[in-house]
C-alpha cells in the first residue's frame, strides 16, 4: 500500500464541470486499463443475477426490488479496487491487477466490509418492516403473479412510503461515502473521521452532490436492466470517476 498523509484532507467547493470533468478522466481511466473494471464489476453481475435466481427460484420475487435499490447504498463501499486504479494511473504506476486486488484484501480485516453489510442488511430490515406495515396481511403470492401486490391500495402506498424511507437512507449513506470512501484509501485516516468529513462537504453544497448522487443512482439502475450486464459499463466508469470527484475536491 502506498504512502499515505496524514488525517483528513481540507475539502474545496467542487463545481458541475468537476463533475464533467471527472466522468471525462473516468471513461479515460477504463478504456485504458479496462481489466480491473471488469473484474471488480465482475462480482456486482454475479450478485445481481444470483440474488434473481434465489428470488425466483423462492417464489419472493418482491424481494428482489429490495435487492436491486440496495446495490448502489453499498456501491461506494466496494469500489476501493476501482479508485486504487486510477491513483496508480495517475501516479503512473503500474496497473497490475493481483497487487490492485492486494490492496482491496488487505482492508478485508477492518471496518469497511462489515459496514457495507450492515448497511445493506439494514436496508432489508426496513424493506421487511415496510412491506410487514402495509402487507402484512396479504397472502403472499408465488413468482408469477406475485407483482400484483404493488398495484393493490395498499401495494401503492408501501410504494410511496418506501420510496420515501429509501430516498432518505440512500441520501445518508451517499454523502458519507462520496468523499469517505476515496478519502479511506487515499489518507491515513478512520473511516469515522474521513465520513464526517464527506457528510460536511455534502452538506456544504447538497445541491451540487444531490446532481451527482442521482446521476449515479439513473445509470446504475438503468445499467442493471439488461441482465445486469450494463453494470460491467455504467460501475468502473462512476468509480473512477468518483475517485476524480474527490481529487478535484481535495485539489489546492
Amino acid at each position: 500500500m502506498h504512502n499515505r498523509p496524514n488525517g483528513a484532507p481540507k475539502l474545496r467547493p467542487i463545481t458541475v464541470s468537476d463533475i464533467f470533468e471527472s466522468l471525462r478522466a473516468g471513461l479515460a481511466d477504463f478504456r485504458a486499463a479496462p481489466v480491473p473494471g471488469l473484474f471488480f464489476a465482475n462480482f456486482y453481475v454475479l450478485g445481481g443475477l444470483v440474488m434473481t435466481w434465489i428470488t425466483y427460484i423462492t417464489g419472493s420475487t418482491f424481494w428482489l426490488v429490495l435487492a436491486v435499490m440496495g446495490f448502489p447504498l453499498i456501491g461506494a463501499f466496494a469500489a476501493l479496487g476501482l479508485y486504487e486504479t486510477s491513483r496508480r494511473r495517475a501516479a503512473s504506476e503500474p496497473i497490475n491487477l493481483r497487487e490492485i486486488a492486494t490492496v482491496v484484501w488487505a482492508h478485508k480485516g477492518g471496518q469497511l466490509p462489515w459496514l457495507a453489510v450492515i448497511l445493506f442488511m439494514f436496508w432489508f430490515f426496513l424493506g421487511h418492516m415496510i412491506f410487514a406495515l402495509f402487507l402484512g396481511l396479504t397472502p403472499r403470492t408465488n413468482v408469477h403473479t406475485s407483482t400484483e401486490v404493488y398495484f393493490s391500495g395498499n401495494g401503492l402506498k408501501m410504494l410511496g412510503f418506501g420510496t420515501v424511507i429509501g430516498a432518505g437512507f440512500a441520501s445518508l449513506t451517499f454523502a458519507l461515502s462520496v468523499l469517505g470512501m476515496p478519502m479511506f484509501l487515499d489518507r491515513d485516516v478512520d473511516f469515522v473521521t474521513a465520513m464526517i468529513t464527506s457528510f460536511k462537504a455534502v452538506s456544504a453544497q447538497p445541491v451540487i452532490y444531490l446532481i451527482w448522487g442521482i446521476f449515479i443512482g439513473i445509470i446504475t439502475l438503468a445499467a442493471m436492466i439488461p441482465a445486469f450486464l450494463g453494470l460491467y459499463v455504467a460501475l468502473p466508469i462512476l468509480g473512477h470517476a468518483t475517485w476524480h470527484l474527490y481529487k478535484q475536491a481535495t485539489a489546492p
